[in-house]
């Protein structure tokens, strides 16, 4: 983390131009107040209801997204803003730098009273992410990243597990995926299920998981701020083709994924190289 100071929060803040430290401040800042505001929701009666097909959404994620809205756009009226509980606004597409924010990642869990749930937010530019934070403030688990300044989680460094062995105890994402990794017919019991997907990815990250995927129709506000996490962690998160991910786009939903340490994301994609996934 050379180059950089730190802040109140024990977050370093990077020196380089491209990022500015105003940037990186206001991000923990504003994240920190946003998880606190979601935890003083947690666990009471909150009106919800269903966007879509099936996605929940809830009186907190409205709270929470209007938070990050005014601490972020009003500090940063130049930058664009994609969120989950916002209407889209094309105008993102020219901007030199967006906001891409998922007010409460884990919605269902979150209203079902579990802990695994987050806030995430990245700052993304040229549709790479260039800071992310992730908050779970069930858990106290504040996960931050700069570009090329590394990632952490409260204050102390992250890095991936190495190797490329396959212990699916350690490997979380949707089983009919991850049993194609197998070379026998043998039952597997994976990982138990994470609700949230930023926090799951978050878990190459901080070693405790040793692989996890995203199963097709993820979005840009459930990604971008955990891939950085996972890049500046020594790992790598990409499609199954090992094409990157690009942010900010006009379509922002992604197929199935996966993040891992380096060396071990190198054999998964060899893998489903030799075996697609149709």
């Amino acid at each position: 983390m050379a180059d950089a100071s730190i802040d109140a929060t024990g977050v370093a803040i990077p020196a380089r131009a491209e990022i500015p430290a105003r940037d990186a401040a206001l991000l923990a800042d504003a994240v920190r107040e946003a998880g606190a505001l979601a935890l003083s929701l947690f666990r009471t009666e909150l009106r919800n209801w269903t966007k879509g097909a099936s996605s929940p959404v809830s009186e907190a994620d409205i709270a929470v997204n209007d938070l990050l809205e005014s601490r972020l756009r009003s500090a940063t009226p130049d930058y664009g803003w994609l969120s989950e509980e916002s209407a889209d606004d094309p105008a993102r597409l020219g901007k030199r730098l967006t906001w891409i924010v998922d007010p409460i990642d884990g919605t269902r869990g979150y209203l079902a009273g579990r802990e695994d749930w987050c806030v995430s937010v990245a700052l993304v530019g040229d549709a790479s992410p260039l800071l992310a934070a992730v908050f779970a403030p069930a858990t106290d688990e504040f996960f931050f990243a700069a570009r090329h300044r590394g990632a952490s989680c409260n204050g102390m460094p992250l890095h991936a597990t190495p190797g490329t062995e396959l212990d699916f105890s350690r490997i979380a994402g949707p089983k009919p995926l991850v049993e194609r990794l197998r070379k026998t017919a043998d039952d597997i019991v994976l990982h138990p299920r994470i609700g949230s997907l930023a926090l799951r990815l978050c878990r190459i990250a901080d070693g405790r998981l040793d692989a996890a995927f995203a199963g097709g129709q993820s979005r840009d506000w459930d990604l971008a701020a955990a891939d950085l996490i996972v890049h500046e962690a020594d790992g790598n998160m990409t499609a199954l083709s090992g094409d990157a991910i690009s942010y900010n786009r006009p379509e922002v939903t992604h197929g199935v994924l996966v993040a891992a340490g380096r060396d071990r994301h190198t054999r998964i994609v060899e893998h489903f190289r030799n075996r697609p996934v149709s």
